[in-house]
């Protein structure tokens, strides 16, 4: 393997570059491809599909690299075994439920594509250690960006400001409202939707506050004010996309940071706040049933109108469908054949929870595979919750795992790439697990 000192070839520093575009450009990927598409619609499909195409030259640059490195031995251990067993099973679907090239290859893309990262930057992180403050570096960049943009779309921007680079109800929408009550926006900042935003808001609050938590004895003043800056854009970003997943994600994910960080303790102090404040923010509901905030924010109903079919409804048709849906199909429909992939088929189907889609392509197998390699990696980051790193990632992939009971969360571009790509470099670096004073910002 590369030592820590070892001097970085061009197709070493081409194999980073292209891991890092991808990394730090995808927090920019939705209005690139809105603007892009806008300006050259016949490349539409290409501009969408940039990440996969910088993804696949990556690969390639990496198995010259891994043949040129003696073939390292850590992708024989039982994690990536699992990851090559969920990708050979979509492989061998194809041709069993084949719903055309096109909802095929996009179906593809959105299972695969944040695993491969994962693979690369792990591999990434394993062989060039001395990089791993370039991704750290990139990920709070980007996050500084999406929470300054949301703050400023909160603040001091109109609502359709994104409607200028060609946001609009046939690309993406440049805001939603909450049942179509103008005084409840949701802001998308740079990603897809309010959703995403929330889901990314919730990885940032808890990756900042871990490293906060682990660090700040050492942490300059400078630092602590860019990072408190940080936190406050993006629990305002959070605020404004109105997701309660997110909202009830956050609030779990933060708890449990809190309560690793602090230790055996005071876990159970801060066990019983949180229990006593649930049960105050419950009490709190069912006295303010009626008020506008309560009626909108929280239980998306709209007293003086809106839709017909309100989320709830939707959430809760596309449970039951989707339940239903996976009982009776227990080898699965098929590679795109549902989400925004199957919209390129003849029988389109959305299943708004991340399991039961995962179960309607791949069957029970996949969703067994999948469900094991997400255990897995928790697993994995729960053993090197000394660091920072780990301990955010950690707690926010639980989060993540409850936000996927209502929204099939790892199918955003964003919020995949940028959870599995941390996720990687914190597994890739054993020295977690055994020196938590380790600070790689």
């Amino acid at each position: 393997m590369i030592s820590r000192a070892a001097p970085l070839h061009f197709i070493d520093k081409l194999f980073i570059g292209l891991l890092l575009s991808v990394f730090g450009g995808i927090v920019l990927h939705a209005p690139l491809i809105v603007s892009l598409g806008t300006v050259f619609p016949e490349a539409d499909l290409f501009i969408k599909a940039w990440k996969e195409v910088l993804l696949a030259i990556a690969a390639g640059l990496f198995l010259v690299i891994y043949i040129r490195e003696k073939r390292p031995p850590f992708f024989k251990t039982p994690l990536f075994i699992i990851i090559a067993a969920y990708i050979v099973l979509h492989l061998l679907l194809i041709p069993v439920f084949f719903s055309g090239i096109d909802s095929t290859i996009a179906g593809l893309m959105i299972d695969l594509r944040f695993l491969a990262f994962f693979v690369l930057v792990y591999g990434a992180a394993k062989l060039y250690p001395q990089l791993s403050r370039l991704f750290l570096w990139t990920f709070f960049s980007g996050a500084a960006v999406v929470a300054g943009f949301a703050l400023l779309q909160v603040t001091v921007l109109p609502d359709d400001v994104l409607s200028g680079i060609g946001y609009s109800t046939s690309t993406i929408a440049p805001y939603l409202t909450i049942d179509q009550n103008t005084d409840y926006v949701r802001i998308n900042s740079t990603l897809r939707g309010p959703n995403p935003l929330g889901a990314y808001a919730v990885i940032v609050i808890a990756s900042c506050l871990a490293y906060w938590l682990k660090t700040r004895r050492a942490m300059n003043p400078r630092r602590q004010v860019g990072l408190g800056a940080l936190v406050f854009a993006s629990t305002i970003a959070l605020w404004a996309s109105y997701s309660r997943s997110a909202a009830f994600a956050a609030i779990v994910t933060i708890g449990l940071v809190l309560a690793v960080a602090a230790g055996r303790k005071y876990a159970k102090y801060i066990a019983i706040a949180s229990v006593a404040g649930m049960l105050a923010a419950t009490a709190g509901l069912v006295i303010f049933r009626d008020s506008s905030f309560v009626s909108n924010v929280v239980l998306h109903v709209n007293p003086e109108g809106g839709s017909e079919t309100t989320s709830n409804i939707g959430h809760i048709d596309s449970l039951i469908d989707g339940t239903q849906r996976m009982a009776q199909q227990p080898l699965g429909a098929g590679v795109g054949s549902t989400g925004s992939a199957s919209l390129l088929s003849d029988e389109p189907v959305i299943i708004e929870n991340q399991y039961l889609l995962v179960a309607h392509e791949t069957g029970w197998l996949g969703l067994a595979l999948f469900m094991t390699l997400q255990g897995m990696v928790l697993w994995g980051l729960w053993r090197r919750h000394l660091h920072w790193l780990a301990l955010g990632l950690g707690a926010s992939g639980v989060g993540m795992v409850f936000i996927g009971l209502l929204l099939p969360v790892w199918v955003d571009d964003t919020v995949a790439i940028i959870w599995w790509g941390l996720a990687a470099v914190a597994l890739a670096f054993s020295a977690y697990s055994n020196n938590h004073k380790r600070d790689m910002m």
